[in-house]
């Protein structure tokens, strides 16, 4: 019996492509708020570094106007988040105090943009921040951490007080609550993007 030869291709499954793996730094002074911001975005649970203030401790790390904070990070924050199909982002918390500033260096590598927090009582601790990620040249989003749900300064006297330009954006959003934390990653993911196209279309 002669066999049957079918023209018809047989179907094949569909090619599934592996989301594009994308580093976030988050950075601020101590008690911004990074942990939080780790903590209510990661679908996984969070890997924190957070051990307990001592009164040695308190000696260096000024809490300032967060008398309620008990515990800080003396490494990291890591959490991670699935943007769509095509984009994971892995969220890296840096430790807010100077003397663990050391470990910047390795916690930024790799890095494709950066969200520095902010908390208006305490504008100086964020300055390292931004002065770190302007010299390395990392793209950066600055965002004010609403903690009473409301803006204690304008915007555009912010801006002026951290002498950051006009082509930084300058978000506020609640480190608190999912959707909040979600949008400002977005922001650092299209600053990101903005500033590549931008250095893309320079060197053509």
């Amino acid at each position: 019996m002669a066999s049957v030869h079918s023209d018809t291709a047989a179907p094949t499954e569909p090619v599934r492509s592996t989301p594009i793996p994308v580093k976030i730094v988050v950075a601020g002074g101590f008690g911004v708020g990074k942990t939080t911001l780790v903590g209510a975005i990661s679908e996984i649970p969070p890997l924190t570094t957070e051990a307990a203030m001592t009164s040695v401790g308190a000696q260096v790390d000024d809490a300032g106007a967060v008398t309620t904070k008990t515990t800080t990070t003396v490494a990291m924050d890591f959490g991670r988040v699935t943007i769509d199909s095509s984009i994971v982002l892995y969220i890296f918390g840096t430790p807010g105090q100077d003397r663990f500033g050391f470990m910047w260096q390795d916690l930024v590598h790799g890095a494709l943009g950066a969200l520095v927090i902010v908390d208006t009582r305490r504008m100086d601790d964020c300055y390292p921040a931004v002065d770190y990620f302007e010299n390395a040249g990392l793209p950066f989003v600055v965002a004010v951490n609403m903690f009473d749900g409301s803006l204690g300064h304008n915007l555009e006297d912010i801006r002026w007080a951290l002498a950051v330009s006009d082509d930084v954006p300058l978000i506020t959003f609640d480190a608190r609550q999912k959707l909040s934390v979600r949008d400002a990653l977005l922001a650092v993911l299209h600053n990101t993007f903005k500033k590549a196209r931008a250095q893309a279309g320079a060197g053509a």
